[in-house]
């Protein structure tokens, strides 16, 4: 076992030999987290990622409390530091202008009993570049900035054996006994080995709002109205993320009515907040817009011996809830307790580990099945249109919304 090397010869045979005990693929938010983790553990990580320069995406910026959590638990929990992070303390739901304050539950027992946890939000960039920051200290793992191309695998036994890359215009190899991938949401070796593929049926657009005067602060904001749910948290100091979910075939999206951006300007700005008004309509006038699909993909047991696939690469769930991290984090955190050294020795093992991968696949679900309903069924609820499908809105006339509702 590779494992057994002392650390002077383990960093040699993956610095000059590129073998270790795990091969991970994608320095992302999970690839960082199990590379750290299982490091920590004694093995020998090989953590491989095509950019190390700071990512820049509109998605995977709110961290639920039980991922702040979960970081905690993998030691992580100072990567929330010095990120101008901002601590998220509940949500605002705003129902056709009737706003509905829904603060992180209460503990109960424990020392922390009475306390209400906290979420946080951010720049994605900037967390990644401290978790990578992590993983290249961390004993045992080594970070590369090299381009994953193919997995390559045994002809006898079709266990994978690492992975072929690209390093500056030449071609490399990468191998371990056990290859993590997890590669994102638009994952090159997902097809391979999962029956499911992803489905896409709405995309969010991001702008970044400058100094918006938010209902609540401190709060995510979701809010309902005509269209689809609208997004919005503050990720920086001065810096607001804006959302908007536009279904495909959208009527008001339509290149007759102006596509997107006449949909943004003309069917979302008078929906929102009248404080949040002025700072989307001058970000709508800037012009920096992107966008992502909103996917959902069931999980699958990995069944692939030699290979371990995870984050958004195996499972998605629409992101209006932000469960995305909650569920890596945790993910990371049940995966490197089931292949302790103390339970599976040698990584070689592979009919060892993927009996701990049938287990993972059973006990993750006692969480992420939670998240990953409540993501899609929230969504379909709010994003609902038809006359039996869509709820009337409350006046300020008629009672309340439910406290109940979200």
């Amino acid at each position: 076992m590779l494992g057994n090397d002392n650390d002077d010869d383990a960093t040699k045979r993956r610095n000059n030999h590129h073998e270790a005990d795990v091969v991970v693929v994608g320095a992302g938010i999970l690839g960082c987290a199990i590379a750290v983790a299982l490091g920590k553990q004694g093995r020998s990580v090989l953590l491989l990622e095509k950019s190390l320069k700071e990512p820049d995406r509109i998605v995977g910026e709110l961290l639920q409390p039980g991922g702040v959590s979960a970081l905690e638990t993998l030691g992580l929990r100072d990567c929330l530091d010095g990120i101008d992070s901002i601590r998220v303390q509940g949500y605002e739901v705003i129902y056709y202008g009737d706003a509905v304050h829904i603060p992180y539950p209460a503990e109960v027992g424990g020392i922390n009993s009475g306390r209400r946890p906290e979420g946080r939000s951010f720049h994605h960039g900037r967390f990644i570049q401290r978790l990578r920051e992590a993983a290249r200290n961390t004993p045992n793992v080594s970070l590369v900035e090299t381009k994953v191309t193919e997995l390559v695998s045994s002809d006898m036994t079709g266990q994978i054996l690492g992975v072929e890359s690209e390093t500056e215009g030449r071609r490399d190899y990468y191998f371990g006994h056990l290859t993590i991938v997890a590669d994102g949401y638009a994952s090159k070796f997902r097809k391979r080995f999962i029956r499911h593929q992803p489905v896409s049926r709405s995309k969010f657009y991001g702008l970044e709002l400058v100094d918006a005067d938010l209902p609540r602060p401190n709060h995510g904001h979701v809010v309902l109205g005509e269209g689809a749910p609208v997004l919005l948290y503050q990720i920086g100091t001065h810096e607001t993320r804006a959302l908007v979910d536009v279904p495909e075939n959208l009527p008001s999206a339509s290149v007759a009515r102006g596509g997107v951006k006449g949909h943004l300007r003309h069917t979302v700005l008078p929906a929102l907040p009248k404080s949040v008004q002025p700072s989307f309509e001058a970000a709508l006038d800037r012009g920096h817009l992107r966008s992502m699909p909103n996917s959902w993909l069931p999980p699958s047991i990995n069944k692939t011996p030699g290979l371990i696939l995870l984050g958004d690469a195996m499972n998605m769930r629409h992101p209006l809830t932000g469960g995305g991290m909650t569920v890596a984090f945790n993910d990371v955190v049940l995966l490197s307790e089931l292949l302790h050294p103390d339970i599976v020795p040698g990584l070689h093992d592979t009919k060892k580990v993927l009996r701990q991968m049938a287990t993972f696949h059973w006990r993750r679900k006692r969480l992420t099945s939670v998240i990953n309903i409540l993501a899609q069924a929230l969504y379909a609820l709010f994003a609902a249109n038809g006359t039996y499908l869509s709820i009337p809105p409350y006046s300020s006339k008629k009672r309340k919304p439910p406290s109940t509702a979200y």
